[in-house]
């Protein structure tokens, strides 16, 4: 093997496999990357009683015990072979006959449209979703972009998704988005920046950040109704099958984290008891590999280049912003247009906006190219601007272009009611132990707790003696 060598002031890290900053590197004392054994999973004839599988080293154990994160082959083989497609316990192919709406939902390539309807009677569902703190800094944003006055063809008003992180939000504005008829959903209460910490992140580490996430939510911004449902995962770092039991066990319906890679055709939102209908797109991504009662609302990647024609294949990206190629308002307005006509001109699966609120801020051409979309669309009658669950009540419910202005489940928030619940938070300054020498604002229409809310008391009443 030839020797490698890293430019100065950085060090190879032998588990990434790649040079990074010396300060970073904390394996340097090693000199190989161990090698994992695998289990021995396939062979011509049985090698173990039925009911049992062999370790790497011959060794016979349950079935049912590889892959539950305890290693129980004494060679620790029962756990390295666990992806969405070796897990000896995986969740099965899709089998449509056993997949019924308006619980399940799959199909072999994730491209079938639910109800089989024709695709010109489909709507064109379009998701604008935010990741993030909402505060003072992007109020205005959402205020200007949802302003009350542009309609779907339903006469309700347009909706946004918002994956909130608990750090500087403003629970009074979130609570104002709510009461307007926008999907509030979580996405995080630490949003630590080490995405090892989700991918790897135990049942009680996803307890505590998402189940954890909403209890603030629900208690700051007084949003009582059961309705945040949703979350996704900081970095769309997935959690495996920690993440998705957690979401079960506390009854949360859908993940908008797992993306999938820019194919031909898009791929329609699915649930999670049958197999993903695409890979696990990502170097490190940890899929659910198991059965779960959930529906991922699933990233499809948008084209990025500038002529599609005859442009170069450049990967997709996820989030707008990720779209690092797009620097002006006019390569912006084609982006949104080309991936409407993708969408649009094949099986009408949702087509997702995926925004953090800076980016749309740091150009205003960006925003006034959207909103310019908008409006363009708005002038059709088979386009609607909705949330994530109201994507999913459409699928539950497949209903035709031409009845869609009666369909109930979207008319529900249809009118905005009530007038703002507080014209003046109480902009409660606090501290926690959590967060030594940190005094934050938390801003909220209710009372303030005695504490700043944090992992361990989200609360913010104080600690349990522990």
């Amino acid at each position: 093997m030839k020797q490698i060598s890293c430019p100065s002031g950085l060090a190879f890290d032998i588990d990434k496999q790649t040079c990074d900053w010396k300060g970073k590197v904390t394996n340097c004392d090693k000199l190989d990357k161990p090698r994992k054994v695998l289990p021995i999973l396939k062979t011509d004839e049985p090698v173990c009683p039925e009911g049992k599988l062999s370790c790497g080293n011959g060794e016979c154990i349950e079935k049912e015990l590889f892959c539950n994160d305890k290693p129980e082959c004494a060679d620790e083989s029962d756990e390295n072979a666990c992806t969405v497609e070796t897990d000896p316990n995986r969740a099965p192919d899709c089998d449509p006959t056993q997949c019924i709406l308006p619980d399940c939902f799959c199909s072999a390539d994730g491209t079938r449209i639910p109800g089989n309807i024709e695709p010109n009677q489909v709507p064109q569902m379009i998701t604008i979703t935010f990741n993030g703190a909402v505060n003072v800094d992007n109020i205005d944003l959402y205020d200007e972009i949802f302003n009350g006055q542009r309609q779907n063809p339903n006469g309700c008003q347009i909706r946004g998704t918002f994956f909130m992180s608990h750090k500087y939000s403003n629970y009074a504005a979130v609570q104002e988005l709510h009461r307007k008829g926008h999907e509030i959903a979580v996405f995080s209460l630490t949003h630590k920046d080490d995405p090892k910490y989700w991918t790897g992140g135990s049942y009680d580490d996803w307890l505590a950040e998402m189940a954890g996430g909403r209890l603030i939510i629900e208690r700051f911004a007084n949003i009582t109704d059961g309705s945040i449902i949703g979350m996704r995962a900081p970095y769309l770092r997935v959690g495996g099958n920690k993440q998705f039991e957690m979401m079960a066990d506390q009854y949360f319906v859908y993940d908008a984290s797992i993306t999938a890679s820019l194919g031909r055709v898009p791929i329609w939102p699915y649930t999670l008891y049958f197999r993903m209908p695409h890979k696990c797109n990502g170097n490190a991504q940890n899929c659910p590999s198991r059965s779960h009662p959930i529906w991922e609302m699933v990233m499809n990647e948008l084209d990025r280049r500038d002529d599609p024609t005859f442009d170069e294949s450049l990967p997709g990206c996820h989030m707008v912003d990720s779209c690092s190629n797009i620097q002006t308002g006019e390569q912006f307005a084609r982006l949104l247009r080309h991936n409407f006509n993708r969408h649009f001109n094949t099986n009408r699966a949702p087509l997702g906006l995926h925004f953090h609120a800076s980016w749309l801020k740091s150009k205003k051409e960006f925003k006034e190219e959207l909103i310019k979309f908008i409006e363009e669309m708005l002038d059709r009658n088979d386009v609607y601007f909705v949330t994530m669950l109201q994507v999913i009540q459409w699928m539950q419910n497949p209903t035709e272009l031409t009845s869609l202005r009666d369909f109930q489940e979207w008319k529900e928030k249809c009118d905005v009611k009530g007038q703002p619940f507080c014209s003046l938070p109480n902009p409660c300054p606090l501290t926690t132990r959590e967060l030594p020498g940190q005094t934050i604002r938390l801003f909220t229409c209710m009372e303030c707790p005695n504490n700043y809310p944090w992992i361990l008391d989200p609360t913010g009443d104080g600690f349990s003696a522990k």
